[in-house]
C-alpha cells in the first residue's frame, strides 16, 4: 500500500513547520526520517498518519486522499506510535496492547479467541509476554515503549509509522526492536535520532532541515560527512567496512565562533526508488 505526500505545508500557532514537502513511501521499504530537533519529522509523520491535515497540499493513501477514509479504515492500514503516547488510565500492560484491536471491534464483531492470539503474539514479539498483568504506572519508560510497539502490531497494519521508537530503550533493546521492525512484512517509516541506526536498518533515508526534505536516497548516498556537517553541525568520519557497510564516527561540533571557509550547500535531491 502506497503513501505519498504532495507539496504539503503545515503550521502550528502561527509558525510554519513544514514547507512544500513531497515524498512517496515505497511499499515494503524501511524509510528513515532524520534531522535536527524542530526540523519537522514528527509533524510529517502526523500528516502521513492522517491525524493532522496539511494546510496546503495533500496526503494520499493508495492513491486516494487520506481524509476521505474513515478513521477506523485508516487504523486498519496504518499504525502510528507517537513519541509522547501515554495514558493515565489504571490499566494493565495487556489491556494497553488490546487497544490495538479497537478498529476491528463493534456490535457485530465482539472480542474473540483470534483477538487474544493476536495480542499474545504481539507481546511475544516485543519480549513483553511476562508483563501482561503489570499495571501501566509501574512500568519503566522502555517497557512502555515496547508495549506501544506491541499495540501497533496488534492493529495488524500494512504500514507502521514510528516517532523516535528507541527512546528510553537500552542499546540491546534498541537494536533488537529495530531488527524486529526490519524483519516484519510491513512498510515502515521511522523518525530516528541515531544516524548509525539509520545506516544499519533503513532502505532509504529522508533528511529534513527547517521543515524541508534536503536529501533523499540510500544510506550510502545520503549519509556523507558533508551533509551531516551541514544539517547537524557536527564533523564526522564516515568509515566504510569490508562487508560494504559503514559507520559514522562523531568527532566534534562545528566551531561556530570562527567563520567557516567551506560550508556545503545541501540541495533537495531527486527521489530514488528502493532497488
Amino acid at each position: 500500500m502506497s503513501i505519498s505526500a504532495i507539496e504539503v505545508s503545515w503550521s502550528a500557532g502561527g509558525v510554519d513547520i513544514l514547507h512544500g514537502v513531497s515524498i512517496e513511501v515505497v511499499p515494503g521499504e524501511f524509510l528513515g526520517i532524520i534531522g535536527p530537533n524542530g526540523s519537522g519529522k514528527s509533524s510529517l509523520l502526523s500528516l502521513l498518519s492522517g491525524i493532522r491535515r496539511p494546510r496546503v497540499g495533500e496526503v494520499y493513501l493508495a492513491g486516494t486522499p487520506i481524509h476521505q477514509f474513515r478513521r477506523q479504515e485508516i487504523a486498519r492500514r496504518i499504525a502510528f506510535v507517537e513519541q509522547q503516547a501515554e495514558t493515565t488510565e489504571r490499566i494493565t500492560a495487556r489491556q494497553a496492547v488490546e487497544l490495538g484491536r479497537t478498529p476491528y471491534l463493534g456490535p457485530l464483531a465482539p472480542w474473540n479467541r483470534e483477538d487474544d492470539e493476536i495480542v499474545d503474539r504481539a507481546m511475544r514479539e516485543v519480549s513483553m509476554a511476562a508483563f501482561g498483568e503489570r499495571r501501566w504506572h509501574t512500568l519503566s519508560g522502555g517497557e512502555r515503549q515496547r508495549l506501544h510497539i506491541a499495540r501497533a502490531l496488534a492493529q495488524e497494519p500494512e504500514t507502521l509509522l514510528l516517532d523516535e521508537p528507541t527512546n528510553h530503550l537500552d542499546i540491546g533493546h534498541q537494536i533488537g526492536l529495530l531488527h524486529l521492525v526490519r524483519e516484519l512484512n510491513l512498510t515502515v517509516v521511522a523518525a530516528l535520532h541515531d544516524l548509525n541506526h539509520a545506516a544499519m536498518f533503513c532502505d532509504r533515508i529522508a533528511v529534513m532541515k527547517s521543515g524541508r526534505i534536503v536529501a533523499l536516497g540510500s544510506p550510502h548516498d545520503v549519509l556523507t560527512a558533508n551533509l551531516i556537517r551541514e544539517v547537524f553541525g557536527v564533523i564526522v568520519e564516515v568509515q566504510h567496512e569490508r562487508d560494504s557497510g559503514f559507520s559514522i564516527r562523531f568527532l566534534r561540533p562545528i566551531d561556530t565562533t570562527r567563520p567557516s571557509a567551506s560550508r556545503c550547500n545541501v540541495q533537495p535531491s531527486a527521489f530514488s526508488k528502493k532497488k
